[in-house]
Order: C-alpha cells, then structure tokens, then sequence
C-alpha cells in the first residue's frame, strides 16, 4: 500500500514539472515578456472574458496556453491553428477511436470534432455545443424531425440517444451501438415474461433481430412497429412461413430462398420469370430476402432501406459517379430508381421498364417526340450499322461530368463524333 502511494506521488510530481517545462518552453520558444503567457492574447481578444466564464473551460485556455492550438505569428490553417481544423485536436486527443472499431461516428472519422464540440469553452459537459438529443439532431435532423410526428417514441431515445449508442466508435455494435442490437434490446426488454411471449406468439425472438420488426426510435404504430407490416406479420400467422412455435427449430422457415414467397405470391413471380432478363439477386439462395424485408419496414414494398442505399449497395459505381457528375439526372439523385428499371425483371437491356434508347426516355420528356435530330429505330448510327440513334446515343442516363449530360464536353464535340466532315 505505502509503494503504490510513494508511486502516485512521485507521477503527479513528474506531471507537475513536465507541465512547468511545457510552460517555461513555450515562454522561451515565442520569448514572450515575463507573465504575458496567455494574458497577451486576452488583451487584444476581449470576446474571450466571456468564454472563460462558461461552466467548462477547455484546458489549454483555461491554463492561458492559447500557442496549444495557435500558432501566434502566422500560419497556413485557418484561425492561425497550428494545424488544420481536421488535425488539430488529435494532437492531444489521439485515442478517440478504438483500435478496432465495428463502426465509427462520420463526423469523428472525417476530423470534425468542433461540429459537437466548442474548442474554447462551453456550458454543457464535454464542451458540448449543445445538450443531449438536441446535438445529435442538429445533423441527423431528418431523423428528429420524424421523431417529433411520430405517435409512439421509444423512452431512451425520448432521455439520450447514449443510452444505446456510443459517440466516437463502437466495438460491439454496427451504428455506434454499445453492443449486437438484440444484446442492447433484451437489457430492457425481458424475453421471458409472459406479456413479451404472448405478443411474439411464443416463438423465440430473443434470438431474432428486433429491427426486422421494430423501429429502434419510433413509430406511429403500436409496439414500435415499422410502417409497412409484411400480411402475415400484421395477421400474427408466423406459421405461414415459419415451423410452429412448439417445433425443434420454430424461426426456421418452411421452404428456402424464392419458392417461400411463390407460396402467396406466384402471379408475381411467374410473371418475372417470364421475361428475358432477370435481376440476379432472385436467383441467389437469399432470393427475395436479399432485397427485401420479410416481416416490416419503413420503405414501400418491405424494401430493407431506401431504394437509393439499396441500390448502390451493389451498384457502388454508379453512386461514386453521381459525385463526379456536373450535370445530373434527377430520378438517379433522388434514388428512384425504380423509375426507369423493373428491379425483377424486363424484356430490355439494363432491365429498363422500355427501350432504353428513346421509349424509356419519352415517359417523361416530351420533346422526344418532335426532335429536329434523325432519332428512332429507322435512324442508323454512322458509327456503328448495328445501333439506331436514340437519346443514349448523345446523353448518358446517369449524367456525365459535362453540361446536358453528354459524353463530351462541348456540342460541337459531340456532333462531330458522327458528323466527321464538320471537323475544325
């Protein structure tokens, strides 16, 4: 006991000279007049008399050491920073995510901490820029917007969005969670209560995800439900896809991959299955499920997210491009791509709903239909005799890096890709 405590003391005198040494060093670096550390900059930044009477004071400051994160002749950064505003606070704060993180908060991944954080002084913990749920909405503001209409909110959310999430990094969890989202669940929720039976019809949903079901912060529905309930969900008919509850193996489903949902929806699927062209991800063993929910979601038509983030998943490419792109196609911007493609299947090319060279184009652009340019499947493309020109023959769908989504720069550029003898 007396060795841990000789031990202690002597780290707390090291820590103490190494902090007078710092001082003393920075005195000697800028050779600044006795006692003007601190007050010097103070003088002339009037504003800062009230920052330093806010209930908590960054240390740097509060010590008078501005040079911490300043540099006081000149610099390349901004606020004469000593480094940029994505840098600078990893300089002392260097561990603010975990070695091995599941998942990383953005906003501390792209180095902006001051979007939470008042680098000077604040009157919240942490010099937070504001309090509880009320930071947190301020970027995920689609979010607290929601919450705000919503009938039924779920209590931690309604207290601290901490009390389920981490704020830098998460080990355990995806989403910042503190830990796997049904571990986090059951915390609260016991499973073996009878009411928690009886309104889960006895299966064993503990071992289950409750997202597939539930929505984590709030619904308009009883029970947190998600907006759209799959028929059988909302009917409490677990068993038209599952084994019985009292089964050896209740969640497993009676038939694997597409042939479950042919059960109910076979129109559907032997209509898809008619066409030339069919979507992969009905023909993998996930089927179905690999797009959508089978038991609720917040999206139409038990999508598992939004079609855009859905889409992209596989579809990365063409998401990187849309950041490049000058000019852009407003159904591919706002994630409708449904819009255009059939996401089962099609009879055309790139699985579009028409002819992805004019047809598709004509349901929303009318002036397809008195172009002044040959267009159409009697027009030859001089370029190649095997291809009739249509609107993909000058425009790229998706947009392009050029003005009016062509494929080259200028008009002219474009035109003489065809029209050779115009040449300049």
């Amino acid at each position: 006991m007396r060795v841990r405590s000789v031990t202690l003391l002597l780290a707390v005198i090291v820590l103490t000279a190494w902090g007078q040494c710092l001082a003393a060093g920075t005195d000697q670096q800028f050779k600044l007049k006795p006692g003007a550390r601190g007050n010097l900059c103070l003088n002339c930044h009037d504003s800062f008399k009230e920052k330093m009477a806010r209930k908590v004071i960054h240390t740097p400051l509060k010590k008078k050491e501005c040079s911490g994160c300043h540099n006081p002749h000149t610099s390349s950064h901004g606020k004469m920073l000593a480094s940029s505003t994505t840098t600078v606070c990893s300089l002392c704060h260097a561990s603010m995510i975990s070695a091995k993180p599941r998942s990383v908060h953005k906003v501390v991944a792209d180095g902006g901490c001051m979007k939470c954080h008042d680098p000077h002084s604040s009157n919240y913990k942490n010099s937070l820029v504001k309090e509880g749920k009320a930071l947190c909405f301020n970027c995920h503001k689609p979010l607290g917007e929601k919450l705000a209409k919503v009938k039924y909110k779920h209590a931690p959310v309604e207290s601290n969005c901490l009390t389920c999430h981490q704020v830098h990094s998460s080990d355990k969890g995806p989403a910042l969670l503190k830990s796997e989202t049904n571990v986090l669940c059951l915390g609260c929720h016991q499973s073996n209560k009878p009411l928690f039976m009886k309104k889960h019809m006895n299966y064993p949903v503990s071992k289950a995800l409750c997202t597939g079901c539930h929505n984590p912060h709030g619904s308009d529905s009883p029970g947190l439900l998600h907006k759209n309930v799959h028929s059988p969900v909302a009917k409490r008919m677990c068993n038209q896809c599952h084994m019985e509850a009292t089964s050896a193996t209740p969640l497993k489903v009676k038939t694997e991959g597409i042939g479950l949902c042919r059960g109910c929806h076979n129109d559907m699927v032997n209509k898809t299955f008619d066409k030339n062209r069919v979507h992969w991800p009905l023909l993998s063993k996930k089927g179905c499920l690999a797009c959508h929910n089978p038991h609720a979601s917040e999206d139409k038509g038990l999508l598992r997210e939004p079609m855009a983030q859905l889409c992209y998943k596989c579809h990365d490419d063409t998401m990187r491009r849309q950041q490049k792109n000058i000019s852009k196609h407003e159904p591919v911007t706002e994630g409708r791509c449904g819009e255009c493609h059939d996401p089962h299947s099609s009879n055309f090319l790139f699985l579009t709903k028409k002819d992805h060279k004019f047809d598709l184009c004509l349901n929303c652009h009318d002036w397809g239909r008195h172009s002044a340019h040959p267009i159409g499947e009697k027009s030859v493309d001089p370029r190649n005799k095997n291809l009739s020109l249509g609107c993909v023959s000058c425009h790229r769908s998706h947009g392009t890096e050029n003005k009016k989504m062509f494929f080259y720069k200028t008009t002219t550029e474009v035109c003489v890709q065809c029209h050779e003898k115009l040449t300049r």
